[in-house]
């Protein structure tokens, strides 16, 4: 739904909902929407800002998010999200390998490798910043200087880069 939203240019929570709709009437074959997936999707739709910085972030020098096929966007997207705004529910491993399988089915041929080395560089920056103890200094490749996720991210040490 993420990559049907970014290709047509659309409100990604716009197509859960017609999807709920269109579920309604068996004549439609539509599926009806998997709870969870209507959670991921307004999640990195709220988070959009915040999760493609984080996914920047992570990235080399050499590439942007918008060089990314758009289903290796989205796929990074949803990794990202349930990283840092999930985990609670998703583990962080859970979280990444999720991404990487749906990588190998749904993505660029070498999207596996990079978007398990993206999501492993965000699962370490978050779990620095969380494990940092009150009262102790954060050191500045873990520090969110924007806790809802609307602009700065946290920097990264350089060893998880992709692609």
């Amino acid at each position: 739904m993420l990559y049907e939203a970014e290709f047509r240019d659309i409100d990604p929570v716009e197509i859960v909902e017609d999807r709920r709709e269109l579920s309604k009437d068996e004549a439609n074959q539509v599926a009806p929407v998997n709870p969870y997936t209507a959670v991921i999707v307004t999640g990195v739709a709220e988070h959009l800002d915040g999760v493609d910085a984080e996914i920047a972030a992570h990235l080399s020098s050499e590439w942007t998010l918008e060089r990314l096929p758009a289903v290796d966007r989205a796929v990074l997207r949803v990794g990202a999200w349930e990283l840092l705004y999930n985990s609670d529910e998703v583990p962080g491993k859970v979280a990444v390998d999720e991404g990487i399988g749906l990588a190998k089915e749904y993505g660029h041929p070498k999207a596996p490798g990079y978007v398990h080395a993206v999501l492993d560089g965000i699962a370490r920056s978050h779990r620095l910043a969380r494990e940092t103890t009150p009262g102790e200094p954060v050191p500045d490749e873990a520090v969110d200087s924007d806790p809802d996720g609307a602009g700065e991210v946290p920097g990264t040490d350089g060893t998880h880069r992709a692609p």
